[in-house]
């Protein structure tokens, strides 16, 4: 920090301390409830505006779910990670920052650095990597970025909250090494490395004490150990207790008013609960934030004038190349061949609907979403792309897209209309004060989507709804169903959002031909619930044709063509936020459609449309497997570039894909007596591979570009490793060097390798470069319960210089 900035810092400081002793108990207590479902209360009298928070982390969606207000729609975390670039990561933070301040958003929720324990996780496309070390210098970009753009962050969810099932309630019982090594490593680091103005607790336990009222991983670990002086603000709904939030160390509960804080605290403290000074401490690290983006009087903003503008769509295809990882490429398959009189055939749903985005809170509406079949089309000569459907993920209607043109009416008993707005899909799902127009809870009394809806194919089509509530639904005139759907067993909202469709009506229309559509809803009395909501969906399946006639179909355009291309996919059902996974499968006949098209085409390529690991049973079988992720509104326009050779596939893997879920080290997510024991300890991702000898599909760090790597000495330090290296292929490339360290005769119960460093290398063919890799001093370290500190050990070490976790190229040895 330099001279300036640590003067401009006491200015800050100065002001939060006078803007503090201007406030009464009342009004402190209220800063800390929130006043709706995305903001902090203004307070004129301190020169305080109100601070706006917004969901990420793959756009910024600002305070209301609307296609009226478009956001840019970056790849998935996962996809970031697989670049293993700090300095892309920020440049993502950056143009994040950018769309907050367009949104007039100060604070982005967002990054979800929790690790891929187990592949079954559910909202993994969300997180980063099953390897602190990556995910702490991901998460360190990210959020260096945003915070570059004068936009806070809160690094999420602190911690823990490795799965989701039960999340709400379940302890998850860590033992202090564990939970220190692998679980609290990427926050230190971040917080550290990035210093974060926020940091979001979890919904969980830990150890037996929920982490809003956690004294020791918040008051003494976070604060007093790491240094973390911004805010901490609970998870949506996660604040149970006055007394105990606020002493373990909680600034604000949201979503307010009705929290946790507000009254209820000011009356703990008159009560003698709770101490005014531990209110203060609260206020003081709100009015930080606050001063920090801008929004407190006499306080200059961390930022006064942002970054140069980026290109979001530019970027958006940038990091999605950069994030393909590209696991097999047998014969030079790839690239493709795209000359003269060269064709291509396409299949798989996924190939025309693309998934470019996660489910849950993470969404976000952009304004453009290329598909794989969009790009291709674009970017080969007429006639030299054919496309089948194939096959479909789902079999199960999903929100209506493709074809429908939707607006959500919202009205009062009367029927008058108090507001309405364009909608991206059938899903409404406004959640606090995000309504359109001049709607409010307590006038709307019906919400009707309505539209028009174009089929692409002739048949039976299918609709249906899902959600709570009474609905009323009507295609090209006619009332098709009434009735309502009750509660049921979910224990999480998210779960009865996105849970099962329900099939209400079917009816024969023709291609082309458009017809009317509504979905009529009537909103329940709100007034007992803590959190106002509206959330449902008007759903549709098109006609469903035989499978085998569609996989035979596939089949002769593949015959027929040079190369064939199946993209595969995952849906909102099998990888979303609020559950978490029961098996790794692709879901419906996808896995029999590559095997069809495959012997029916050696050259056949196979890109995989999915956020975290799926098995791939056929993958020995074809001749490419190109690892997308979710991939982003660029995503289409980013395969063709790298399919056709364009731009190289820069990815490498930040979690193992395993062969089969059988051969996954660690599959325990689901609770037992609301208790989820870490038994496997420090042994997770490649760790665990390597204790147990499994052979994954394909290993944590794998990936192949379009060149050849030649590593030619390693040279290591206590402090630092230099490898020099030669791009011996026919193309410009970037190697990702990773180094891993591996005790000799460890004396103390360890992992048997880890990952220490890594570092990006690019060059020319025939070029010659050397990295120089700093090797942090807690890579030599363990956590030492007995005396809560962290221990150096001594001894031998193997420095490893490697291209994945399973393929080294060097070692030394070090001895310390």
């Amino acid at each position: 920090m330099t001279d300036a900035d640590q003067a401009r810092d006491r200015i800050r400081e100065d002001a939060v301390e006078t803007a503090l002793g201007k406030l009464d108990l009342d009004t402190k207590a209220r800063l800390l409830a929130g006043q709706d479902m995305w903001s902090l209360p203004a307070l004129p009298e301190i020169g305080l505006r109100s601070l706006v928070m917004s969901d990420g982390p793959v756009g910024v969606r600002g305070v209301r779910w609307t296609a009226d207000d478009p956001s840019v729609a970056l790849p998935s975390p996962t996809a970031l990670a697989a670049a293993w670039d700090p300095a892309l990561a920020r440049r993502a933070g950056r143009l994040l920052a950018q769309e907050a301040r367009r949104k007039g958003v100060h604070v982005l929720l967002a990054p979800t650095v929790n690790l891929h324990r187990s592949p079954l996780g559910g909202r993994h496309f969300e997180c980063y990597s099953e390897d602190p070390r990556l995910t702490g210098a991901i998460g360190s970009g990210y959020v260096s970025g945003v915070q570059d753009g004068g936009v806070g962050t809160t690094v999420k969810h602190f911690v823990g909250n490795d799965a989701e099932t039960e999340r709400f309630t379940v302890d998850c019982v860590i033992a202090p090494r564990v939970l220190h090594e692998l679980y609290l490593a990427p926050f230190e680091a971040i917080v550290t490395n990035a210093h974060p103005w926020g940091i979001m607790t979890a919904y969980n336990r830990v150890n037996g004490t929920t982490m809003t009222e956690h004294r020791y991983l918040v008051n003494e670990v976070l604060r007093a150990q790491w240094g973390f002086d911004g805010c901490n603000v609970s998870d949506w709904m996660a604040a149970r207790s006055t007394t105990g939030d606020v002493l373990g160390g909680m600034d604000v509960a949201m979503p307010g008013p009705q929290t946790v804080y507000g009254p209820a605290l000011a009356a703990a403290v008159r009560a003698g609960e709770v101490p005014e000074s531990a209110v203060d401490a609260a206020v003081r690290n709100v009015l930080r934030l606050a001063a920090r983006v801008g929004l407190l009087e006499g306080a200059p903003a961390v930022v006064a004038e942002p970054p140069a503008p980026l290109d979001g769509q530019a970027l958006a295809r940038e990091l999605a190349v950069r994030g393909f990882v590209l696991v097999r490429n047998e014969a030079g398959a790839l690239p493709l061949d795209a000359g003269p009189g060269r064709t291509v055939a396409l299949s798989g749903a996924a190939a025309r609907d693309a998934r470019v985005l996660g489910g849950g809170s993470a969404t976000v509406f952009p304004e453009r979403v290329l598909s794989p079949l969009d790009g291709l089309t674009a970017a080969l000569p007429e006639g030299a792309l054919t496309y089948c459907v194939g096959a479909d993920p789902s079999e199960e209607l999903v929100p209506a897209d493709q074809g429908f043109t939707l607006r959500a009416v919202c009205r009062d008993a009367s029927g008058a209309v108090l507001g309405e707005g364009a909608l991206p899909s059938g899903q409404v799902q406004w959640i606090g004060d995000d309504l359109p127009g001049d709607a409010a809870y307590e006038t709307m009394a019906g919400i009707e989507v309505t539209g028009t809806f174009v089929p692409r194919e002739s048949g039976e089509h299918a609709f249906g709804t899902r959600g709570l509530g009474a609905f009323a639904l009507a295609v090209g005139g006619r009332t098709l169903w009434e009735g309502g759907q009750e509660p049921g067993d979910e224990a999480d909202p998210f779960e009865a959002f996105f849970g099962a469709p329900s099939e209400r009506a079917r009816l024969t229309l023709a291609a082309g031909e458009p017809v009317e559509v509504s979905l009529t809803y009537r909103v329940p009395d709100m007034s007992a619930l803590p959190l106002k909501a509206v959330m449902f969906s008007l759903l549709h399946l098109g006609p469903r044709r035989d499978p085998d006639e569609l996989i035979a179909e596939a089949v002769r355009a593949a015959r027929a063509a040079d190369t064939a291309v199946v993209v595969v996919a995952t849906t909102e059902r099998v990888e979303s936020e609020g559950f978490d996974r029961r098996d790794l499968v692709l879901p419906g006949r996808q896995d029999d459609l590559v095997r069809a098209v495959a012997a029916a085409n050696p050259n056949t390529v196979v890109v995989v449309n999915a956020g975290s690991p799926v098995e791939l049973p056929w993958r020995e079988e074809v001749a490419a497997v190109l690892l997308t992720w979710f991939p982003g509104q660029e995503g289409g326009a980013a395969v063709a570039d790298v399919l056709l050779g364009h731009a190289e596939p820069g990815g490498r893997l930040p979690t193992t894909w395993p062969a089969t879920l059988a051969e996954a080290p660690v599959t325990d997510v689901f609770p037992v007596d609301g208790r989820l024991e870490y038994r496997e300890g420090l042994d997770i991702g490649y760790r665990a591979y390597e204790k147990h000898g499994v052979r994954p599909a394909y290993p944590f760090g794998h990936g192949l570009g379009y060149t050849d790597w030649a590593y030619e000495s390693l040279e290591a330090t206590a402090d630092r490793v230099r490898v020099r290296l030669t791009n011996t292929g026919p193309r410009p490339g970037r190697e990702v060097v990773q180094v891993y360290l591996a005790p000799v005769n460890d004396a103390v119960e360890r992992p048997a390798s880890w990952l220490a460093a890594f570092a990006g290398a690019a060059a020319a063919p025939g070029e010659s470069v050397e990295v120089e890799i700093p090797l942090p001093a807690r890579a030599f370290e363990i956590w030492d319960e007995a005396a809560h500190g962290w221990r150096r050990i001594g001894g031998t070490y193997e420095v490893r210089a490697s291209h994945s976790h399973a393929d080294t190229r060097l070692t030394v040895t070090l001895d310390l």
